[in-house]
């Protein structure tokens, strides 16, 4: 579906559809610039399947309202949510059948190992790194895209069944709610730490070279419209940091970039880098990415050793809950949230208090029943030893 004739059309089938809607999104990662959705899939019963070019018809309000009221399907929904919110669609209900799948202790979560495991169906997989972006797309792939919802409302009525056996319903309940009433994401600060390689990384000049790097190629591809990684690698920012090359000939012999790459791109970077050599020492940027939360948990043995014993004895008691009630200990509660109450605990550890502590983090009441206590008794084995 890719004109305003049909999206109408579709939007009035799926208005009149009964039930839950599956709801997919190809993106083409890796190929072009940004997570922007190229193609949307739509089932549910009573108005049949969907595919609808999102570029060709970029406002899906509409359709977005039609289903305001329908509990979605989605698959690892916090990967697709983002870019349909980006073309006007966003629930108010869902039920994710990858996270269903992690609450009840599945260790292979993908949609095709989920399928094969919970349905007995085969799903090909055969396109799914392709190109979503290329126009038109091919018939195969448009199959192939059409498979991934026509078995979601059924996958999702199992795993309910699954769940609710496990008494673990209400939690993942829980769990899609908040997925679902999240606000979108700031933006990133200091997007250009994430470089893989970066730890090698140690002078502040060096770290300036690589944020340099980074917004110039991140500039380049947004230009260009193509992923990052595809104009340069994250490998080669961090080569070129490192030697801080001083010319395009001296970069042409850095790793990652050689004599394949043009004059006037090698100039480019090193224009980059120029800059990065220009930067008064005050204006550097720091060793670390400034944070507000607690420090890396291996630095807590020397800045805090009974902190580092309130964390150590913390994260044993979740695994071994973790693995008592089969799930990823992640999935129990967010390890981020451990650190933060390890590092700054009540004053009295006591169950209530460390419960009210983690319900102010944005813990889960399913989560704090579970964990509150286990924490506490951490906690205070911590302090007793520590005396």
């Amino acid at each position: 579906m890719a004109d305003e004739t049909a999206l109408a059309a579709v939007v009035t089938a799926f208005a009149a559809g009964s039930g839950p809607v599956a709801v997919d999104a190809e993106r083409a990662s890796g190929y072009r610039y940004g997570q922007r959705a190229y193609l949307i899939q739509l089932r549910r019963a009573g108005a049949g399947t969907a595919l609808i070019d999102p570029i060709a018809c970029p406002d899906l309000a509409p359709l977005g309202a039609a289903l305001a009221d329908t509990e979605w399907v989605v698959h690892a929904a916090t990967q697709d949510l983002p870019c349909l919110a980006e073309v006007g669609m966003r629930p108010a209900r869902l039920f994710d059948t990858e996270l269903a799948g992690r609450i009840a202790g599945f260790a292979r979560v993908g949609l095709g190992p989920m399928t094969e495991n919970v349905l007995g169906y085969s799903l090909a997989k055969e396109h799914s790194a392709v190109d979503w972006s290329t126009r038109p797309l091919p018939e195969p792939w448009l199959r192939y895209a059409a498979l991934d919802v026509e078995v979601l409302v059924e996958l999702r009525d199992a795993l309910e069944q699954e769940l609710e056996g496990q008494g673990k319903l209400g939690w993942a309940l829980e769990e899609f709610a908040a997925i679902a009433a999240a606000p979108r994401p700031a933006p990133r600060v200091d997007p250009w730490r994430r470089t893989s390689g970066l730890h090698k990384v140690r002078r502040r000049r060096q770290l300036a070279a690589v944020r340099e790097l980074w917004q110039s190629r991140d500039q380049a591809a947004q230009d260009r419209d193509v992923s990052p990684g595809r104009v340069l690698s994250d490998a080669a920012i961090v080569n070129a940091a490192l030697a801080m090359p001083t010319s395009w000939q001296t970069l042409q012999a850095v790793q990652g970039f050689g004599p394949r790459v043009h004059r006037r791109q090698l100039e480019q970077w090193i224009a980059a880098i120029e800059r990065a050599r220009a930067i008064p020492e005050p204006q550097l940027p720091p060793a670390a990415a400034p944070h507000d939360g607690p420090p890396p948990p291996r630095a807590w043995a020397e800045k805090d050793p009974v902190a580092a014993a309130r964390l150590s004895g913390a994260r044993a008691a979740i695994s071994e809950l973790a693995e008592a009630h089969r799930l990823p200990p992640e999935n129990l509660i967010t390890p981020e949230l451990v650190r933060r109450v390890s590092w700054d605990p009540p004053t009295e550890p006591t169950a209530p208090a460390v419960a009210g502590a983690l319900r102010a983090l944005g813990a889960r009441q399913w989560q704090v029943e579970l964990v509150a206590g286990a924490i506490a008794t951490a906690f205070t084995t911590a302090r007793e030893a520590a005396q």
